[in-house]
């Protein structure tokens, strides 16, 4: 089974907890690969997994934060990525900032920077598509406040950190991300401020069915 990064699986025995400790509910269902249907008291939670899950892994990057850094883990060999001459402009000139996040970069060429280190918290990140991505995007920014930029770096991270659509998980697996959504800070919205769940109440239901009528 696998698991989601920097989620715990749910135990047997928090399955059988009063439904009143946990307001997000059970997962039923999976739905076309993109929500999450959970049983709640009083009626019935949708989540939208990746959404969820790109708002609990940005606030544990920034738990993990020592000093206004990340911590980096090394990588055995640097990873070559192959830029245009603008863009690896732009990562030397934000150098810095990268290595703020956990990504220490040097430029190799007019067209290639090496990615010497990855954010230590995200071991399955895909380093050259990470690095274009935020380049991408502080150059869509332009010249932002360094702590606006670094949290959209950190969201970018987050983003690319959390489940896809259509990543089939197991009912343990949805279980333990409702348990971190509840344990998370702003957990109702995504970083780019979607919301991430929603509740359907019985009489909700009631009424679409016409039931008691």
């Amino acid at each position: 089974m696998l698991a989601l990064t920097g989620v715990r699986e749910v135990a047997a025995a928090d399955a059988a907890a009063p439904a009143a400790e946990h307001p997000l509910g059970y997962a039923i269902a999976q739905l076309h690969g993109v929500y999450i249907l959970a049983q709640a008291q009083g009626g019935l939670v949708l989540v939208d997994m990746h959404a969820a899950h790109e708002r609990t892994t940005y606030e544990r990057l920034k738990a993990s934060m020592h000093s206004d850094r990340l911590p980096a883990q090394p990588l055995l060999l640097p990873i070559a990525v192959q830029v245009s001459v603008a863009d690896a402009d732009e990562a030397e000139s934000q150098a810095g900032l990268f290595a703020s996040v956990g990504l220490d970069i040097d430029r190799s060429g007019p067209a290639c920077v090496l990615v010497r280190s990855t954010p230590a918290l995200l071991p399955n990140i895909d380093p050259a598509t990470l690095l274009k991505d935020m380049i991408a995007d502080l150059r869509e920014q332009g010249r932002a406040a360094t702590t606006a930029a670094f949290d959209r770096a950190l969201g970018t991270m987050a983003c690319h950190q959390a489940v896809r659509a259509n990543r089939r998980l197991t009912v343990p697996e949805m279980n333990a991300l409702l348990r971190e959504m509840e344990q998370t800070v702003r957990s109702d919205q995504c970083v780019h401020g979607r919301p991430t769940w929603s509740f359907v109440s019985m009489d909700d239901l009631d009424r679409l069915f016409l039931r008691g009528r």
